[in-house]
């Protein structure tokens, strides 16, 4: 039996991507024959997989490393916390250094978008170290309802049945587009505009005043802030919607589309880099707000294209299906072992 230590904190902090990403995985992994998956065990085991890049695990590492293959999962690098937590400039250039610490320190790192293999080798990690595995979300936890069940959700949610929905998914803050949000809502005053998560890192969260006086002082009509809900009623959110929009600058490879794909509704981003080797034709995209008001209006209006789409985001669901991401956890937690083994022979 194969013993892989699952080491986290990230439960310490609600409603962020890295703690839906660990449960998934978690809980994935759990179904591979032959492996026995312990959570936060002081004991060592043959593989160490790190969510989270605690301190105390960094300090402990050397330990570890004697006789375990160690991985972390990089949830973010520096460019990605830039816009989203304010740091002072002392703590912020310590923090980053030793994130790259961290990260170079592994035998292994796994990212969950192709994209950043290369933002990685630029801070002198070296590629072969690096492995390609996308994030997951199970559809026994995230599905199509039947409409009666959407009806009843817009009812607890007080949304019109006959409304047009535009559903976003994220933390308060700028990076995530919340302000472009607001804004293009105020043009579509017959659309209505719902917003799913909450500022999780409260002020330390970038733009949080800005926005945080819009949500509670100058909101148009047809915009309402849920706050932050319980990952087990995201399902009921994101079937009373009609379509996903992420205008986010920055991501990795967020939780919350691959969630909206298992409702099969369609997703509407930035046009960013990084989904290019990730989303393929799966989604539609905009460069600004024109672009997005023009896309849901298209959405809303075309039923031809709005099927069209619906179709592209049910593909995207069976592109990352579990078996699929299953298999490439199963390979490479394989691997690991593999060189652990060679490491071990060429030192005796």
């Amino acid at each position: 039996m194969i013993s892989i230590n699952m080491l986290s904190h990230a439960d310490s902090i609600k409603g962020q991507g890295v703690l839906s990403a660990h449960d998934e995985q978690v809980n994935l992994v759990r179904q591979i024959e032959d492996y026995d998956i312990e959570e936060n065990n002081k004991k060592i085991c043959d593989i160490t997989h790190f969510h989270t890049v605690n301190l105390e695990y960094f300090l402990i590492l050397p330990f570890i490393k004697r006789k375990s293959s160690t991985v972390a999962y990089v949830h973010f690098v520096p460019e990605t916390l830039e816009d989203s937590i304010h740091l002072n400039k002392l703590f912020r250039y310590v923090f980053y250094k030793y994130l790259i610490k961290f990260y170079s320190s592994m035998d292994w790192l796994v990212v969950v978008n192709p994209y950043y293999i290369d933002v990685l080798n630029d801070y002198g990690i070296k590629r072969e170290k690096i492995k390609y595995i996308p994030n997951y979300v199970s559809n026994d936890k995230f599905y199509k309802l039947p409409s009666e069940e959407k009806i009843k959700s817009r009812e607890k949610y007080n949304i019109a049945k006959d409304k047009f929905v535009v559903l976003a998914v994220g933390q308060l803050q700028k990076r995530k587009g919340v302000l472009d949000f607001i804004q293009i809502a105020r043009n579509m005053p017959d659309i209505e505009f719902v917003w799913a998560g909450g500022a999780v890192f409260g002020k330390m969260s970038e733009g949080y005043d800005e926005i945080m006086n819009i949500i509670n002082g100058n909101l148009p009509s047809n915009v309402k802030f849920l706050g932050l809900i319980d990952r087990d009623d995201m399902n009921e959110v994101y079937n009373m919607a009609d379509v996903m929009f992420l205008p986010s600058y920055e991501e990795l490879f967020p939780m919350s589309i691959l969630e909206a794909m298992c409702v099969n509704i369609p997703v509407l981003t930035r046009d960013l880099d990084i989904y290019n080797g990730i989303l393929f034709d799966f989604y539609c995209f905009a460069s600004d707000n024109n672009g997005f008001i023009n896309m849901i209006n298209r959405l809303k209006n075309d039923k031809e294209y709005y099927d069209t789409m619906v179709e592209k985001s049910k593909a995207g669901n069976a592109f990352y299906c579990k078996d699929n991401v299953k298999n490439m956890w199963k390979d490479f937690y394989k691997e690991c072992l593999e060189n652990k083994v060679k490491k071990h022979e060429k030192r005796k």
